[in-house]
């Protein structure tokens, strides 16, 4: 018999407002139920059967947010960035200066966080557990990291592709670096609130003789 979601499936036509609110409550509720599964029985020993027992959800719906059991421990969600912001980007805008573009750029991958402070800091301590956890994450960047190294080729095509490898990760170490200093700061408010500090620190660094 096929298992019916104790929770009511979003309905299509709600607002959008509501509709990304409810579907960004449930796969709250999915990670927290995998953080408490496995904090309490180890990773091995959790199923995504068990996780949508905890959460009231059907296996169907759980695969709706996540790959795997390991991606929702982390809270990994596909790629977001604004494809408008995206585009300009590789197209040499919006300002035409690369340092102020790429703030920019940054900003727009910061909009929409992949996970809440209270659950980064679960899933650091997990992922200290489980070693397989940092692999997945890893990989989960190096992903992104082949999105933006696109841009970046196409933003400054015909440069050596050294330069180009170097933009590419350089944008990925200012993104990572505005979640340490959001994280640092409580994890209140947005994170992209940190980032002209993160900038100020690399063109200090890179103007120190």
């Amino acid at each position: 018999m096929q298992k019916v979601d104790l929770v009511p499936d979003v309905e299509p036509d709600m607002p959008v407002g509501l509709r990304e609110r409810k579907k960004r409550a449930r796969r709250e509720a999915l990670i927290d139920s995998t953080h408490r599964l496995v904090a309490q029985h180890g990773l091995d020993a959790v199923t995504v059967d068990a996780i949508c027992a905890d959460a009231g959800v059907s296996p169907r719906t759980f695969f709706n947010y996540f790959e795997s059991k390991d991606d929702a421990v982390l809270g990994i969600q596909p790629w977001s960035l604004d494809a408008g912001v995206a585009e300009t980007f590789a197209t040499g805008g919006p300002t035409g200066r690369l340092g102020a573009d790429l703030e920019v750029l940054v900003a727009a991958m910061l909009e929409h966080p992949m996970i809440s402070h209270d659950r980064f800091a679960t899933v650091m301590e997990l992922a200290r557990q489980e070693p397989r956890l940092l692999v997945r994450q890893m990989a989960w960047m190096e992903n992104h990291r082949g999105t933006v190294q696109g841009l970046v080729e196409r933003r400054l095509a015909g440069a050596h592709p050294a330069r180009v490898e170097l933009l590419g990760m350089l944008l990925m170490i200012v993104t990572r670096a505005t979640f340490v200093r959001w994280d640092s700061a409580g994890g209140a408010g947005d994170a992209r609130e940190h980032l002209p500090d993160v900038m100020h620190d690399l063109r200090a660094v890179l103007a120190d003789d």
